[in-house]
């Protein structure tokens, strides 16, 4: 990673990237990657994905249908964890395929046309001084970045309330700032802290607590002024029905290797749209972006670089704004020399 990334539950330094290439009979490769978090999963995931391969080789039939036929495969297991990574993955892949084969980028297969969409950057801003802080906040601007993300979780309420301030200060005051606890705090300890945040001027605050406390999410939500923002560990559009029936947030943002690819995603969105719940999109900024291009709620797309390393053509931010590239598929096309040289053992 070019800035390292460090949060309540560790440091992130380097991303580990499973890369998916699903060959059609027809000549068409559709791509898509998952973001493995450990570099030990993704061996597992691999062999996950060698069995969705043996159970849908020779399949003609679209993505959803391949979806319902892996879950009935997968049930007894459970379509959880890895299981729900590698089929995640290959859904992408399959909705990837099928733009490339029509020839058009993802969005318009999906009935949409490609357009800005409003981004944050995400890089960095992990737990550090707050003049360190301060400092990064500054440095991801570039690309006319209009909103930024802090981490929070620091062991005491005065030490987030100096990184806010920090950064807050640093910042000019149209940029939005938006923080993320990465699930640091109990209830008791989320409504101290928050509600002293409440007077900070910030978007949204990310997961506080628990992810799937759903309850505890929902008195927060209840009790405090600044929006809650969860939604990247929902595992499947079903939990994210649970949590809206809670009434356990403000904002969703789902996770593509989490909600089941494209197809989870546009579950997803359905949902979001009929409990009028804006919607932003966690990691994946290439393939995110073609999707909230047609989610009706569509808020921002959470932006990453840790795949730029690989792609032959990565993302293009102006203004703040992802630029949806003018191609076929996602766009997702690996550079074959990079790859090779961050190949993992």
């Amino acid at each position: 990673m070019r800035l390292p990334l460090g949060t309540s539950a560790g440091t992130l330094r380097s991303a580990a990237l499973l890369l998916i290439d699903l060959e059609t009979e027809e000549g068409i490769t559709g791509r898509s990657y998952l973001f493995c978090y450990l570099r030990g999963a993704a061996p597992a995931i691999a062999v996950m994905l060698g069995e969705v391969e043996r159970t849908v080789k020779g399949e003609r039939i679209a993505p959803d249908e391949l979806w319902a036929k892996l879950a009935r495969r997968f049930k007894l297991i459970g379509v959880q964890g890895i299981v729900r990574m590698a089929m995640s993955g290959f859904d992408c892949a399959c909705w990837d395929a099928l733009a490339v084969a029509a020839g058009k980028p993802l969005v318009t297969l999906l009935g949409g046309a490609p357009r800005p969409i409003r981004a944050y950057n995400s890089n960095g801003l992990g737990l550090m001084a707050p003049e360190a802080a301060a400092d990064e906040a500054e440095k991801l601007l570039e690309g006319g970045f209009r909103a930024v993300k802090l981490r929070l979780g620091y062991p005491t309420l005065q030490a987030d309330l100096a990184a806010v301030r920090a950064v807050r200060k640093r910042l000019p005051g149209r940029i939005e700032l938006m923080v993320d606890f990465n699930q640091a705090l109990s209830v008791a300890e989320a409504l101290e802290r928050c509600r002293t945040l409440d007077s900070e001027g910030i978007a949204w605050i990310e997961e506080p607590i628990r992810h799937d406390d759903f309850r505890g999410s929902s008195e927060l939500a209840r009790e405090l002024a600044t929006p809650i923002q969860i939604g990247e560990n929902f595992s499947l559009p079903e939990q994210m029905a649970e949590a809206l029936d809670a009434k356990a947030c403000d904002f969703v943002m789902p996770d593509l290797e989490r909600i089941g690819g494209v197809t989870g995603w546009r579950r997803a969105a359905a949902l979001a749209a009929e409990r009028k719940v804006p919607m932003s999109s966690h990691l994946f900024p290439e393939t995110s972006a073609h999707l909230l291009a047609v989610t009706p709620t569509c808020h921002y797309l959470e932006y990453v670089d840790w795949a730029n390393a690989i792609l032959a053509e990565p993302m293009k931010i102006v203004n703040g704004e992802a630029v949806i590239p003018d191609r076929p598929g996602t766009g997702v096309a690996w550079d074959e020399k990079a790859v090779n040289r961050y190949l993992m053992a």
